[in-house]
């Protein structure tokens, strides 16, 4: 069973402890799928992440909270929340490390906006306000999460077409940030009825991928378990 690292948040339990957390439907979308997950705490410096990096066969960038706006140098936006610098500071050296060695990689939600600022695209730092007719995105309240909020169009040819198997794709939608310009190195390959990318792929990567929805939450359907399986297939090669 190949190890599969996955990112993490921080957090506060009922009694304001800090927390190395993450949602267990990452874990078992990864268990279902036949790896072996290890959580990344954000905590790590570098020489202790890149030792824990050479071990692992395969990483996921898991959801969480925005990254830094200055990065990217985007625009600020007071719904900007969530930041965290010590993650940004594991996760996109992180990514470019995956990338740049053929490691394999699967970015879920944050995890696709990680892997294009890492690579040297931009956000939207809020969709509804900066992307013309945008489609409302942020549908995470009083909806359940496995809820289909809209479809996306795959691309004919692509990775992600041959593992969705589905040129027309429901999905749930649980962001408010999104790509804006994409990274010269990334091919957008699932879009949105109002034009934002959903999923990108590296070209010449041996599982480079990321997606805008989390499928973590959608594994009642079988493109959400392909996916995964495919990711974890590659990871043991």
């Amino acid at each position: 069973m190949p190890l599969i690292g996955l990112t993490t948040s921080d957090s506060l339990n009922s009694k304001r402890n800090p927390l190395v957390s993450l949602s267990t439907h990452y874990v078992r979308a990864i268990l279902q799928a036949g790896g072996t997950p290890v959580l990344i705490p954000n905590q790590l410096d570098e020489p202790a992440w890149r030792e824990l990096y050479n071990r692992l066969d395969g990483i996921v960038f898991t959801g969480g909270g925005d990254i830094e706006t200055g990065i990217f140098h985007g625009e600020d936006h007071p719904r900007v929340s969530g930041i965290n610098r010590e993650r940004d500071a594991l996760e996109l050296p992180l990514l470019r490390a995956a990338a740049e060695d053929g490691k394999p990689f699967l970015g879920i939600c944050r995890g696709l906006q990680v892997t294009n600022v890492a690579l040297g695209g931009t956000l939207f730092t809020h969709i509804t306000d900066q992307l013309p007719g945008a489609l409302g995105h942020d549908q995470f309240d009083d909806l359940p999460r496995n809820h289909l909020a809209h479809p996306v169009r795959v691309q004919e040819g692509s990775l992600a077409a041959q593992i969705l198997a589905e040129p027309l794709l429901g999905v749930n939608s649980l962001h408010h940030q999104g790509i804006q310009k994409l990274a010269p190195a990334l091919q957008a390959v699932a879009f949105a009825p109002d034009g934002l990318v959903e999923a990108v792929e590296m070209p010449g990567h041996p599982f480079g991928l990321a997606v805008q929805w989390h499928p973590e939450w959608l594994t009642e359907h079988a493109s959400a378990r392909r996916l995964f399986q495919s990711f974890v297939a590659a990871a043991r090669k």
